[in-house]
């Protein structure tokens, strides 16, 4: 599949054209850059513009994602340079539609333009070659000002307004290549999300497998926002990165089917590459009283529901009996690690129809 470019290597691309533009009069079209890995990708520039008052050039690079579902695919990333008082070197600016930094808890300070730390570098690398390749010295001496457009809507749909970055998107990468489908970026969100929970003094955290489970953590919990982290199928990723910077309490809610595969022992619950196992669920059910009977008809039922659905009507508590044990699964991952795990099993409609209390080194905390 093909790859793409990240937001960091658009916004690299479109300043070093800019700069470029600033100190010779002419932007180069396309414009090279150099990725972190070696890389020398080329950008068509979609826009260049001068700004003869305030003596800055712009330029603009069309992300391009590759096949990977990305939101910002298409989205129209701006530069704007201009020159600055010898020594200043190169100062950071928000545009339109990219985003602030309210919370702390990222690795950047609040205040700050949501532009993280390696497309920082490597448009500092690039602009300071762009100054000693024209004569200006071993540094550039500017303000960059990135811009995306329609961002703040875009953002709307990332993680952006939880983590506390307002008003747009952010400018990501650490390599400046975009795999496709890959699962790294919302691993790294979930990461980020407990950052800022633990740096808002959250000692209570709930990983949902979506909107429904969400709202369900919200009502039994009165969670704040910044305290939910959008789990999806990496139960895996949460219960790793709480290993090692744990909460005192974690709550995971999800749909019965998902929450089934992580109490057989899968941390990746996406149906590619985890499936129910019904006679592992009849196993749990005989555990809870079933019958000879029921337990061979949970075993061929169609789906983890309807295996539910047969134990509920027979008395068998199977959603306490996954919930319990995917709360010690979990327990397991975590290795000692000083988090109270509770679990929490909804249907589609958002009915809860299994739960284990809060169990671990932490768990008789208030």
């Amino acid at each position: 599949m093909r790859h793409g470019w990240t937001t960091g290597a658009c916004a690299t691309a479109a300043s070093t054209a800019a700069y470029t533009a600033l100190l010779t009069g002419e932007f180069p079209d396309p414009v090279t850059i150099t990725l972190p890995k070696g890389q020398t990708p080329s950008f068509a520039l979609a826009v260049e513009e001068w700004d003869e008052e305030s003596g800055a050039a712009m330029a603009g690079v069309v992300k391009d994602a590759g096949d990977d579902p990305d939101v910002t695919h298409g989205a129209l990333i701006r530069a704007r340079v201009r020159g600055l008082a010898p020594g200043s070197g190169v100062v950071f600016r928000a545009g339109p539609g990219v985003g602030t930094v309210t919370r702390p808890g990222l690795p950047l300070e609040v205040g700050e333009p949501a532009i993280n730390p390696v497309p920082r570098q490597m448009m500092r690398e690039h602009l300071a070659g762009v100054a000693e390749r024209y004569g200006r010295g071993r540094g550039a001496d500017v303000e960059v000002e990135i811009s995306v457009d329609h961002g703040e809507e875009i953002a709307r749909s990332t993680w952006n307004p939880r983590l506390g970055i307002l008003g747009g998107l952010s400018i990501l990468g650490t390599t400046g290549i975009v795999v496709p489908y890959s699962c790294s970026a919302w691993i790294d969100s979930i990461r980020r999300g407990v950052d800022v929970a633990r740096a808002a003094g959250r000692t209570h955290v709930a990983g949902c497998t979506g909107s429904t489970s969400e709202k369900v953590a919200v009502a039994l919990h009165h969670l704040p926002e910044d305290a939910l982290l959008d789990m999806g199928d990496f139960a895996g990723a949460v219960l790793k990165y709480l290993r090692r910077h744990p909460v005192d309490r974690l709550t995971i809610c999800g749909g019965f089917a998902k929450l089934s595969k992580l109490a057989a022992g899968h941390l990746d619950l996406h149906s590619a590459r985890s499936q129910v196992d019904k006679g592992f669920l009849a196993e749990l059910a005989r555990r809870g009283g079933a019958d000879r009977a029921l337990a061979e008809a949970v075993a061929v039922a169609n789906t983890g529901l309807a295996a539910l659905q047969l134990c509920t009507a027979a008395g068998v508590p199977l959603g306490d009996l996954v919930a319990a044990t995917a709360r010690d699964e979990a327990l397991a991952v975590l290795r000692g690690a000083p988090v109270a795990v509770d679990v929490i099993c909804i249907d589609r409609a958002g009915m809860v129809v299994g739960r284990a209390e809060p169990r671990g080194p932490s768990a008789g905390r208030p």
